[in-house]
């Protein structure tokens, strides 16, 4: 009688051909990642394995994730570690700016990892980023992707907006039936009425935020998603594919068509949406600088259309 063998893990689903993305071996790549070790900067890049990361590195863009890379909180689509964090680094709001000049950045993006051990969740970080910008590149437009602050959004927003960042982003992931076990450790309309504060302190900024599809989630959820959005007055909204970084991870549920993809994106502007960006490999800051020029010039047009024509004598 043979000897029984322990079986094996299910295999992940394979990706289709729309998903797929070479291994970076650009120069450009090599640079990029020289730059951030020598800075000591993490990257959401590569913490939370983005496909995207060849072709963006090889351009020189990165999104920095400041205040470690270490993450108080354990979501179930996010490959960013978790565990009890370092103390906070006073040299890294420096060290931000440093790399946007080096590189050359027009537009740069700021996340963090969440840090419920701080009083500020690291609210004032974020501030010392965007000051350090303002004083060594004051052309660099600036876009922050920021936590939900858990109990301390009032004054975490507060003192980020009074720093006028150019494009606040909070990314609400998903759709609220699935909060518990997506995204146990956040709450769905704490997010949104984080990002309606936003708006509401200083409209001129741009709001965005952003969803996985393939989770599980149902057509006319997203929908229902969409109006909470524009019901905060969210400028922007980006629609990307949940891929699974590792088998402990919460499983692909679907792989969403690119031809989905457009027909949400069609729905989104119906609804009113400033910008949509839509397709299988969207992430919150893929192509963040032409979609902020795009951004810029929407509002632009909706402002010109919406004064009344002169009359003519």
């Amino acid at each position: 009688m043979n000897e029984m063998t322990p079986l094996a893990a299910p295999p992940r689903a394979r990706k289709p051909d729309w998903i797929r993305v070479k291994a970076p071996t650009s120069v450009g790549f090599a640079e990029t990642k020289q730059l951030m070790r020598r800075l000591n900067l993490a990257t959401v890049c590569e913490e939370a394995a983005c496909p995207n990361i060849g072709e963006c590195w090889t351009k020189k863009h990165a999104t920095v994730m400041i205040l470690g890379d270490t993450c108080t909180r354990a979501c179930a689509f996010c490959n960013v570690k978790t565990g009890m964090p370092r103390k906070v680094d006073p040299l890294e709001p420096e060290h931000v700016a440093v790399a946007a000049a080096e590189m050359g950045l027009q537009h740069i993006v700021i996340t963090s990892v969440d840090r419920d051990d701080l009083p500020d969740g690291g609210a004032s970080q974020f501030v010392k980023v965007i000051q350090a910008l303002r004083r060594n590149t004051p052309s660099t437009t600036i876009e922050i992707l920021t936590p939900d602050f858990r109990n301390k959004a009032q004054a975490a927003v507060e003192s980020i907006v009074e720093a006028r960042p150019d494009v606040y982003n909070h990314n609400l992931e998903t759709v609220p039936r699935l909060y518990p076990t997506i995204r146990p450790g956040a709450r769905y309309y704490a997010s949104l009425r984080l990002l309606e504060s936003v708006k509401r302190h200083d409209p001129s900024i741009f709001t965005k935020s952003g969803v996985m599809l393939g989770l599980g989630e149902e057509r006319l959820e997203i929908h229902q998603v969409m109006d909470d959005m524009r019901s905060a007055d969210i400028d922007f909204l980006t629609m990307g594919q949940y891929l699974q970084p590792t088998p402990r991870h919460a499983k692909v549920a679907e792989f969403v068509t690119p031809k989905a993809f457009d027909a949400y994106a069609a729905i989104a502007r119906a609804k009113g949406f400033l910008l949509v960006a839509s397709s299988p490999l969207t992430r919150s800051s893929y192509h963040a600088g032409d979609d902020f020029a795009r951004l810029r010039d929407a509002r632009a047009a909706k402002l010109a259309a919406a004064r009344p024509q002169e009359v003519r004598a």
